[in-house]
């Protein structure tokens, strides 16, 4: 599941094997005495080269959630006798006999199943292939409590099995000084036509992200507001048209701007400069987003459910109800119009990211890996 592109379980498993490698290099026992096997699809097989000497990368190329990850990974996991392996997702092989724990960070399919799982066969096989994961792991790794709680109430998954280990943010992921911020105004105007004010939203365009009330909410925000723009980041999905759909029916054509996929540099730029970041998901596992605006010196608004507050924290978001497109509205508006909540949150949401670090979280996972063997 290791991904260069920096997003989701990819982020997760990258930094969970950059920050191993580092442990090891600076002689931390717990992870120097083990030796570690990566298992790699291209093109990341290809661009990685282990730092350190326990630890070797092998070539798997097979698709996830496909048939032959459930066969041609099968074979060339048992050909190297792991005593333990670490599935950083739930899609483990279900024949795979030996140990092995499992990381689950929501369990979106099944509360908000989408578009891409409207076949039979698919449903089927994702259900039979997370629930081996959760009965046959020795230990669950959950991202939150609210994953944790989840996977207790949905999947009768025992309690003292799984332990929360929560994810961390980036350094990259910082405040603009003024002159950067005159230059990537500049940068952001030319490549994607964002001018401010604007609001931000990053990621995904399926259904659970809430996307087409967010659409809503700034219509009613754009009202009072006549300048303000939405920016909307991520790749567009074609089974979800809706969202394009919202920007039409609410008649906010040339105020909501689609960037498509951005680069990390962009993001940070986009971040430091928005009004405030947006997050109206109706469920997250985590929610690393709110982290890195937060980080970035930005002003979070987002929904009340879920994992969202528990990442988050109480005191350092505006909340509001996901499905209530006038509380949504009437709630950034509170955020984008009173200057001395926004000084608060944002000195909050500095404090909030140090309770959440990438080294940490893998310390705690080698810790696992000792004595689960």
């Amino acid at each position: 599941m290791f991904k260069s592109s920096f997003t989701g379980i990819g982020r997760y498993t990258f930094e969970l094997v950059k920050n191993l490698q580092r442990l090891s290099s600076e002689g931390y026992e717990p992870v120097a005495k083990n030796e570690y096997v990566l298992f790699f699809n291209d093109p990341e097989y290809s661009a990685f080269t282990p730092s350190q000497p326990n630890f070797k990368k092998v070539l798997v190329n097979a698709e996830h959630y496909s048939v032959a990850e459930q066969t041609k990974f099968l074979k060339i996991l048992n050909k190297e006798s792991l005593d333990l392996m670490h599935f950083t997702h739930f899609n483990a092989p279900i024949l795979y006999k030996k140990p092995f724990i499992v990381t689950i960070h929501d369990i979106t399919h099944t509360l908000f199943p989408g578009r891409k799982m409207t076949g039979l066969p698919y449903r089927l096989a994702y259900q039979k292939v997370i629930k081996n994961a959760i009965q046959k792991s020795k230990k669950i790794i959950a991202v939150s409590q609210n994953t944790k709680k989840d996977l207790e109430n949905i999947f009768q998954a025992q309690s003292d099995k799984i332990q929360v280990i929560y994810e961390g943010v980036n350094d990259e992921f910082h405040p603009l000084n003024d002159d950067q911020r005159a230059e990537y105004s500049k940068i952001l105007n030319e490549k994607y036509g964002v001018t401010k004010p604007y609001l931000l939203y990053t990621g995904v365009h399926r259904y659970h992200k809430n996307l087409p009330r967010l659409i809503a909410a700034f219509k009613i925000l754009s009202t009072k507001n006549p300048d303000l723009k939405l920016v909307i980041t991520g790749k567009e999905d074609p089974l979800y048209p809706e969202v394009n759909e919202e920007v039409f029916h609410q008649g906010v054509q040339g105020k909501v701007i689609f960037t498509g996929l951005v680069s990390e540099d962009d993001l940070i730029a986009l971040y430091n400069l928005s009004l405030a970041y947006v997050f109206p998901s109706l469920y997250e596992g985590f929610g690393l987003p709110l982290l890195e605006a937060m980080q970035c010196g930005t002003v979070v608004c987002a929904s009340d459910v879920s994992s969202i507050p528990e990442v988050a924290g109480a005191e350092n978001a505006v909340f509001f109800d996901p499905l209530n497109v006038e509380d949504m509205a009437e709630k950034i508006e509170k955020a984008i119009s009173d200057p001395v909540l926004q000084w608060k949150l944002i000195q909050n949401g500095f404090n909030r990211v140090k309770d959440f670090s990438w080294g940490k979280m893998a310390t705690e996972i080698a810790q696992i890996y000792n004595t689960s063997q």
